[in-house]
């Protein structure tokens, strides 16, 4: 390991997180913190999220996503169902997300079931879209080996003929959203000397929230 990688560190001072000062829910708690990641003019994507899947066999994978909608029943976002997330969450339907809001010096880590939500809510977020990415959801064999990218201009040019700029781009059968549903909720607050807050909520049998404190 190069040694000016390994010098790499920070120091969190900005902020603690105490249990007094947690809310309820872990939903309203994630409400206040993406508030005001939203309202920091220092997070570029505040709704970036790592979304981790595995498959049945336990081999996982990463990528960024964006979260598009979070109430109680979970947090949504919207892919092509045969891509590789797609096939694992298919397969595998639980996964792992993590927000990093690195100027705030804070992390969220959701874990939970996740499903298909229903092919409403999907057409009409997908009509929300600009006509650019709703072609662009019809072009992309997502995750599938293509030989160049003039694959890729070669089957944009193929929707545009067939979906004229007087007609809507319809949502493709192999494109929609999925829910995670959580189980378990973390919220991560940078402190000095590495001795970070870490709060956790845990759903209960009852389908209450408890909190507890986990070790940095």
């Amino acid at each position: 390991m190069s040694s000016s990688v390994a010098d790499l560190r920070k120091e969190y001072t900005r902020d603690g997180l105490h249990e007094s000062d947690a809310q309820a829910s872990p939903f309203e708690q994630f409400r206040a913190w993406f508030d005001e990641a939203m309202a920091s003019d220092q997070v570029m994507e505040p709704n970036a999220m790592t979304l981790s899947t595995a498959t049945p066999q336990g081999a996982p994978s990463a990528r960024i996503v964006l979260l598009k909608g979070f109430d109680a029943h979970g947090f949504v976002f919207y892919t092509n169902y045969d891509s590789r997330k797609g096939r694992e969450l298919d397969a595998n339907p639980q996964a792992a997300l993590t927000f990093h809001w690195d100027r705030l010096e804070r992390q969220v880590r959701i874990e939970g079931t996740v499903e298909r939500i229903a092919p409403e809510a999907s057409d009409a977020y997908f009509q929300s879209r600009p006509r650019g990415s709703r072609l662009g959801a019809w072009t992309s064999p997502q995750s599938q080996e293509i030989a160049d990218r003039t694959v890729l201009t070669d089957r944009l040019a193929a929707m545009q003929e067939r979906f004229t700029e007087d007609e809507p781009v319809p949502r493709p059968p192999h494109w929609g959203g999925y829910r995670v549903r959580p189980h378990t909720i973390e919220f991560w607050q940078g402190r000095r000397s590495r001795l970070h807050d870490r709060l956790c909520y845990r759903v209960q049998e009852d389908q209450s929230w408890t909190l507890v404190r986990l070790a940095p």
